[in-house]
């Protein structure tokens, strides 16, 4: 058995997962970064399926090519030494802003709502789990991908709050975007994301249920690692 092996089975993990705009994937990098544990960011896998499907003009519902997209994705996660930020390369361009948009984020709960492609990245996200640890932002992580995790956290906020913190980070970048249209899209996509067939946007059996609604990032980031500092 290889140590990779050896340290995926005994590497211990927090899943959190939540709706788009909750905060999931900003409090689990930070959580990371305190632990010194590695991070798995598996929105952005779905977020590249759908990419690539839409580079190649795919129809968002055939099942069997964009699974086949899944299994082929050519996809580097780096980090740019001189910036010290993260980069995400899909056959070998970097695409991290494409990943983000409204498109592609709606197109990416349309692939992921298809069988096939999500067992094509199950064993890619599963792989994330090594020494010292793992943190795994999504929104089936403790429900479907690591059923074992040593704590699960459920991240989330309203619609409304929601929208509101996706439309401030967009008018940041200098993008237009328009609030109501923000809401109707979220709804939207909870909607899709909750009612899919094969895992559900649901907490995970056993999870803690947090409401970022009104809390900062601090606050929500202080009260996770505190609850993993009482585990046994």
């Amino acid at each position: 058995m290889s140590e990779r092996k050896i340290a995926s089975e005994v590497a211990p993990v927090i899943t959190i997962d939540g709706p788009s705009g909750s905060g999931k994937g900003t409090v689990s990098r930070l959580i990371a970064n305190h632990l010194g544990w590695h991070f798995l960011d598996s929105g952005a896998l779905y977020r590249l399926v759908a990419l690539a499907a839409l580079k190649r003009q795919l129809e968002l519902d055939n099942e069997s090519e964009i699974s086949l997209v899944a299994r082929e994705l050519a996809v580097e996660f780096k980090v740019d030494s001189s910036a010290g930020e993260p980069q995400i390369l899909l056959e070998g361009e970097v695409v991290g802003s494409e990943i983000r948009s409204e498109a592609c984020g709606n197109a990416a709960s349309k692939v992921a709502a298809l069988p096939a492609v999500r067992e094509a990245l199950l064993a890619r996200q599963r792989d994330f789990r090594v020494m010292p640890g793992l943190v795994a932002d999504g929104r089936d992580m403790g429900s479907v991908v690591f059923p074992d995790a040593a704590l699960k956290i459920f991240l989330d906020a309203s619609p409304e709050e929601r929208a509101q913190r996706r439309y401030k980070q967009l008018k940041e970048k200098g993008m237009s975007a328009n609030l109501c249209d923000l809401l109707e899209e979220i709804k939207a996509r909870d909607a899709r994301d909750r009612n899919r067939s094969v895992a559900p946007l649901v907490p995970a059996p056993g999870a803690i249920l947090i409401d970022s609604t009104m809390q900062s990032v601090d606050e929500v980031v202080a009260g996770i690692l505190e609850k993993y500092a009482k585990l046994d």
